[in-house]
């Protein structure tokens, strides 16, 4: 049987230890490295290639869902954590989280079936989670809807002209992150941050958070003035 190499990702040191243990009774599984927060969990993966990230939710520093966009290009990453909230569990599987297992609600037999289910693309969800993952199934009535803000958001980049990481950030922006949170869903200073957003907003044409906002948001036309 080929073994898969494990990297844990969790705030509490006993639950990674736990964790590392438990993963270490199983003769295909190997625990190459711990890490505290999102930002250690990126600097190893990238020094360690693991197969499979189990990825905690509420970290120190970088949290889980911070960190998860940048992780899941590098590795399936399996959601183990105790967030139960709905609106969680959506913003992590929309990221790309290949599963997400809620603490208290499956057995060792289960994560030990999940994390080698990870590279193979076979999704594990405890009950709390494939319960949020089916209200947000049948409550998403109009994707129609979700079609034209994409549609808009693509045409306003072109529009704009703005980059790749500047559309990341416009949409941070617009979600009502903060410059320290930007910085640190990004990986990158708050100095950076700001010299995207000065950029950004010229490209928009616009001198507040909120005008930049309604401006990309398609509620203001380019070229209309305003400041608020």
């Amino acid at each position: 049987m080929a073994r898969l190499s494990v990297l844990i990702a969790d705030g509490n040191p006993v639950i990674r230890a736990g964790l590392a243990a438990l993963l270490r009774t199983a003769e295909d599984l190997d625990v190459i490295a711990q890490a505290g927060d999102g930002r250690e969990a990126l600097s190893l993966t990238r020094r360690h290639a693991p197969d499979v990230i189990l990825l905690d939710v509420r970290m120190p520093g970088v949290d889980g869902i911070s960190a998860l966009p940048h992780l899941v290009q590098l590795a399936p990453v399996l959601m183990l954590t105790y967030s139960r909230e709905a609106e969680i569990i959506c913003e992590a599987l929309l990221l790309g989280a290949g599963g997400y297992l809620v603490h208290g609600e499956f057995t060792a037999d289960d994560l030990l079936r999940a994390v080698r289910d990870a590279p193979l693309g076979r999704p594990h969800f405890t009950p709390t989670a494939a319960s949020a993952l089916l209200t947000e199934l049948r409550s998403s009535s109009h994707p129609q809807r979700v079609v034209a803000q994409s549609s808009e958001r693509m045409h306003n980049s072109v529009v704009f002209g703005l980059s790749s990481r500047e559309v990341e950030i416009m949409d941070l922006i617009a979600s009502g992150m903060s410059n320290q949170r930007i910085a640190a869903a990004c990986f990158i200073s708050e100095k950076t941050v700001k010299n995207h957003i000065n950029r950004i907003f010229a490209k928009l044409q616009s001198a507040t958070r909120s005008e930049a906002i309604a401006r990309w948001l398609g509620t203001a036309r380019p070229g209309v003035t305003g400041h608020g």
